[in-house]
């Protein structure tokens, strides 16, 4: 016990946040050197895996398929120096990599399945703003690392001298460019539209944040019929998640009633989020998005265990509407790969966040804002109703969320009137609201949510934390 107590501490202060590791490009973690470390230790776990099987072999020879490891980015500047210093540390341990380009991170999770690769990799910081960058590691099922083996990189990357470790040279790997990939998802996003539907004669405006989608994302709507408007296309590595994208759906909403657009469909840097819009142009979020594919899929009977998976940031609206429609609500903690976790461990089908991640494990192993809104659009076709009577699906409970940049990290119980600050505010919204505080897993934030029926009470609430955090934590 002793042991994981330290591994855990180690973790949530050195390299691995919620979901992957992330920091400022050119600063630490994500410098040339420490990337290319991280590169190596994710090499030798891959080959000390593949030699323990090779015990069991009577000493067979290594396979193409367990050294191999498929790359893919989003359109940051500091995409191309971070892949190749990754692709550089693999190698040297003697890794296969395969660079696929800007693709969606959802993307990565698939190839690495159907290429059969050891492993997957995505850099990227999603919806961040482009000097901040990532890397986001997938095992060969497509799923998101455990924090095991999290946990054990960081102790190679951070403890170990890694040249100690490298093969002879004869066993050094190789890159190279895989050119159709792109081409492989489109197909993979189709897939999961109902063959029996098309999207002729609809009309779409989709923001790709001058992303990893750019050039994907238009060809799945088109290719199934749809007219595309599309905003966010026109990547220069700086401007990913500038003013565009799911975190800012402003400008969307406005093309929507330019064009008189039947829907609008707006993704993040690296896709795997989703925020829509209706033809009026009123914003439709991740609980929406989660509460007209649940409905519409336990019409269908595919609903498993008529259960969705949601997260403690979800409106308390969309628990009370399942609740209504006999569908049960799993709450887990903040982050898409924490709600996967509860899918795969009890066997649900659906689950997401109100930013946008929504995941449907029958096709995909991670949050994919395409396929989501690929979803959306079968429950229109299906139902004949407009986007807007689908998003009128239930009735909000006023929430004022803030973010709030801090320059420390602390166990809030600690500060001095914390507790009792928010004890008297849950004493005065009596039963009929809640407050929930925490910092994010991928930047320097710290949310402030309260949730009650009086707006006007609840930001006064919110604004009280968020100004006692700033003054304590700046």
């Amino acid at each position: 016990m002793t042991g994981k107590k330290v591994v855990k501490k180690e973790k949530t202060t050195k390299l691995f946040g919620t979901d992957g590791i992330r920091g400022t490009a050119n600063q630490y973690p994500m410098t040339p050197d420490m990337v290319v470390k991280i590169g190596q230790a994710i090499g030798y776990l891959l080959l000390k895996q593949d030699l323990k099987s090779q015990d069991n072999q009577k000493n067979a020879p290594l396979t193409h398929i367990s050294r191999k490891v498929v790359i893919g980015k989003d359109t940051r500047l500091s995409g191309y120096m971070i892949e190749q210093a990754l692709a550089s540390g693999l190698n040297s341990m003697g890794i296969h990599v395969q660079l696929v380009g800007p693709l969606p991170t959802p993307g990565i999770g698939y190839l690495t399945r159907t290429m059969r690769a050891a492993a997957g990799i995505v850099i990227s910081a999603s919806h961040n703003p482009f000097y901040d960058n990532g890397i986001k590691i997938f095992g060969p099922d497509g799923f998101k690392i455990s924090e095991e083996i999290e946990c054990e990189i960081e102790r190679l990357v951070l403890s170990q001298d890694l040249t100690e470790l490298l093969p002879a040279s004869k066993e050094i790997g190789r890159t190279k460019r895989i050119e159709d990939s792109q081409g492989r998802y489109i197909v993979y996003a189709k897939s999961t539209f109902p063959l029996e539907y098309t999207l002729d004669g609809m009309r779409i405006v989709l923001d790709t944040a001058h992303g990893a989608s750019y050039k994907v994302a238009p060809s799945v709507f088109q290719e199934l019929g749809a007219e595309v408007i599309q905003l966010g296309d026109e990547p220069n590595g700086i401007n990913i998640n500038d003013k565009v994208g799911a975190l800012h759906p402003q400008k969307l909403s406005e093309a929507v009633v330019q064009y008189r657009a039947d829907v609008g469909i707006s993704l993040d840097g690296d896709a795997d989020r989703v925020i829509m819009v209706d033809e009026k142009g009123e914003i439709v979020n991740g609980d929406r998005i989660l509460a007209i594919c649940a409905l519409q899929m336990k019409e269908l009977g595919i609903l498993k265990k008529n259960t969705v998976v949601a997260t403690q940031m979800s409106n308390f609206g969309l628990e009370k509407k399942m609740n209504q429609s006999g569908i049960k609500l799993v709450k887990t903690g903040v982050g898409d790969k924490y709600v996967v976790e509860e899918m795969r461990k009890n066997g649900y089908n659906l689950g997401g966040e109100q930013s946008g991640h929504i995941i449907f494990l029958d096709h995909t192993t991670t949050g994919d804002g395409i396929i989501a809104a690929l979803s959306v659009l079968a429950v229109v076709k299906q139902t004949g109703k407009e986007m807007s009577e689908l998003a009128r699906v239930f009735d909000d409970v006023p929430q004022v969320l803030i973010n709030l940049r801090v320059k420390r990290r602390m166990d809030l119980h600690e500060i001095e009137g914390y507790n009792s600050m928010i004890k008297n505010i849950e004493n005065e919204l009596k039963g009929n609201g809640r407050v929930f505080v925490r910092f994010s897993g991928t930047e320097p934030v710290i949310r402030v949510l309260v949730e009650g029926l009086d707006k006007a009470q609840i930001s006064q609430f919110a604004g009280e934390i968020a100004t006692f955090l700033e003054r304590e934590l700046s």
